[in-house]
């Protein structure tokens, strides 16, 4: 895996399979051991204590680090512990320009957790020059990117944002969960950390919980080293082995993902019960130019509005294979309701001055066929229909 020669699906199929020289096992073991012991005196393995470094999770961490052109790759307890291990970097005073459309849980950890701790934010269009100039302060010290975001699918362009970020001496930190290594890849565009709520596409399966930094440069990455040690915020072995398995099959499900989303997305576009459809690789989205450019492809996550918000619990309530869960980026396919759900530590006025609202529903498109989704979210919408309007078909 350390091999850069191959293509990317060639490296992803064979994450652990050559790491393995005693057996030959083409699967990497699960070692459970916490403490190693040393030769002797002065001596060690490589391995001394599982928080500082494990087999298990370090063939992981290679991997991440060579399928995001990386340096060093660390693997955290979940999504959230890969941001806090990050944004432990800042200190006391200092400042952050983010993302203004923003998963929940990154906005509570910035409001709620890290404000405590005299690290503030601002919130701006990241695709826009000007506005990151406008709240840029002598403290600021970083500027943290979705692309696209969650849930509106906002596309920022990295390589503009990181070459502005450069010039002011500030790092760029791009959350790469929805794309994955396989469509987009920040640190080539100029990025110097990346962060992946690993849960989601990487593991694929909706069953571990798992987080990824990868970061450029030698300084940094040992700065995010001492912190991934220090915090403690680790991967297990067992759930390194079983992100290590999902990941195998990551450009399969990615391209399932994206032809499945576009094609549900195009059906949405011209329904009559929809108001608006949120997908980056829809020729009308503002950010499609930008999204062609810099990934090779699309995620499988979209967001649509319904034009009457009385339809949201009866679609819910209707689907039958979709389910009404609150993750994404799994095999199955799963819908969720943002302003009371992923997006509820949102206060409600910046939420819906995004555009957050109480007619949007996030939709992340499992692999699944897609004539037979598209066949329930019809059947849904058009029971909900029925609940609020009664019986009488549309014009």
């Amino acid at each position: 895996m350390k091999e850069n020669k191959w293509h990317l699906e060639s490296r992803l199929a064979q994450i652990g399979s050559v790491d393995e020289p005693v057996t030959g096992a083409v699967n990497y073991p699960i070692y459970q051991a916490t403490a190693f012991r040393h030769p002797q005196l002065g001596q060690s393995t490589g391995f001394d204590y599982s928080r500082t470094k494990s087999p298990t999770r370090t063939v992981l961490e290679e991997a991440s680090a060579v399928l995001e052109s990386g340096d060093a790759g660390f693997a955290c307890s979940s999504g959230m512990a890969a941001l806090q291990t990050v944004f432990s970097l800042f200190s006391q005073g200092d400042h952050l320009i983010v993302s203004l459309d923003l998963y929940g849980g990154t906005y509570r950890l910035l409001e709620k957790i890290l404000s405590r701790f005299g690290i503030s934010a601002s919130y701006v269009d990241t695709n826009d020059l000007d506005a990151l100039e406008q709240v840029r302060k002598p403290n600021t010290k970083a500027v943290f990117i979705e692309t696209p975001t969650n849930p509106l699918m906002m596309i920022t362009d990295i390589e503009e944002v990181s070459l502005w970020a450069k010039r002011h001496q500030l790092l760029t930190v791009v959350d790469n969960t929805l794309l994955t290594p396989y469509f987009q890849r920040p640190l080539e565009l100029g990025a110097d950390i990346v962060v992946h709520s690993a849960t989601k596409y990487l593991g694929g399966h909706n069953d571990v919980l798992a987080g990824l930094i990868v970061t450029k440069g030698e300084e940094l990455s040992k700065e995010i080293g001492f912190l991934h040690n220090s915090i403690g915020a680790v991967l297990s072995p067992t759930d390194s082995y079983q992100l290590m398995r999902g990941m195998k099959t990551l450009a399969l499900r990615m391209e399932r993902h994206e032809s499945n989303a576009l094609a549900i997305a195009q059906y949405l576009l011209n329904h009559p019960q929809i108001a608006e459809v949120f997908h980056p690789g829809l020729p009308g989205h503002p950010g499609y130019a930008i999204q062609k450019k810099q990934s090779s492809g699309n995620t499988g996550i979209f967001a649509f509005k319904v034009t009457d918000a009385r339809y949201v619990e009866p679609v819910l309530r209707h689907l039958e294979l979709i389910a009404f869960a609150e993750s994404l980026g799994g095999v199955e396919s799963l819908m969720t309701y943002p302003a009371v759900q992923t997006h509820a530590d949102i206060p409600a006025e910046i939420r819906e001055a995004v555009g957050v609202d109480d007619r949007l529903l996030r939709f992340s498109v499992g692999i699944e066929h897609a004539e037979d989704l598209i066949a329930d979210l019809g059947q849904a919408l058009e029971a909900a229909r029925i609940e609020v309007e009664g019986g009488q078909g549309h014009e």
